[in-house]
């Protein structure tokens, strides 16, 4: 498994709350939740700390049991990061920092993966482009679109912080609850919600290549309708993560305001990593 990864902070913000790793058979791409100025977390770590730290046990846990269940390791990466917290922080709060996961592990014959909240993994199977999504966090949030988007409030504006810390309080009451939607934070039960499962890396189905992408990348596709799903694999695997966030940084740019496509977030960080199975595996 050859493997290509890039991971930018969203313009203008000087810490990137993305993170992505590849060691050995396992990668994967994480997104901190961003919290709005003024939205009480009982934290007092940030979302990128949070990233980096549960980046750092995911790695080590791998390394330690390559052969654990993803679940298994994500479980213990959350109770890993809750000892980190030293006790400082109120990890009851239901906005205490989190983040989305996906992770694919090759495992030799045949892939795993866990995808859980809203980054996406996407699959070439030959004929078929097979996307691995957690439709509960896009269900659950779906009421909170009755909020104002990015083109209906002034950037910066008392309007717009009013909104997002508005959104930001409803979505906290669907965290990590059975009729909401799964996230790594300071529970590690939700390690065992995620959306998990495997593709063979031989035969007629197998998996010929894969990317990994938070949603400041899949909006190339899911926001942007830049290209297709299979589109996507193509740039990445001509001309790399890199490029593709270019071109979600043009989007954007090309619709500051988010008249075309109305948005939450007028940037965002972005991470994207692909990865290529050879061609002549038994």
């Amino acid at each position: 498994m050859r493997v290509r990864l890039a991971s930018e902070p969203a313009p203008g913000r000087a810490v990137n709350e993305d993170q992505g790793f590849a060691v050995g058979g396992l990668v994967g791409v994480l997104d901190g939740v961003s919290v709005p100025d003024g939205v009480d977390t009982g934290c007092h770590h940030g979302a990128a700390w949070y990233v980096q730290r549960l980046s750092h046990h995911l790695v080590t846990g791998y390394r330690c049991e390559p052969d654990a269940p993803l679940g298994h390791l994500l479980a213990k990466a959350i109770s890993a990061v809750r000892e980190d917290h030293g006790g400082r922080c109120d990890l009851d709060n239901p906005g205490t920092v989190a983040s989305t996961v996906c992770l694919l592990k090759n495992a030799g014959s045949y892939v795993d993966y866990l995808v859980l909240a809203d980054s996406s993994l996407v699959l070439d199977r030959g004929d078929e482009i097979q996307v691995v999504t957690d439709d509960r966090f896009q269900n659950a949030v779906a009421q909170l679109d009755r909020l104002p988007l990015i083109n209906q409030t002034t950037s910066g504006s008392v309007e717009e912080v009013a909104r997002v810390r508005a959104r930001m309080a409803e979505k906290h009451k669907l965290t990590n609850q059975p009729d909401g939607y799964w996230i790594a934070a300071a529970n590690p039960a939700a390690a065992y919600e995620a959306v998990t499962g495997a593709a063979p890396l031989h035969g007629p189905d197998r998996v010929w290549r894969a990317a990994l992408l938070t949603d400041g990348a899949s909006a190339a596709v899911e926001q942007f309708k830049l290209f297709d799903w299979r589109g996507l694999l193509d740039l990445l695997t001509d001309h790399g993560p890199h490029e593709l966030i270019r071109q979600v940084r043009v989007a954007e740019n090309a619709d500051y305001d988010g008249h075309a496509r109305p948005r939450y977030k007028r940037h965002d960080d972005a991470t994207a990593a692909l990865c290529l199975f050879e061609e002549d595996q038994p």
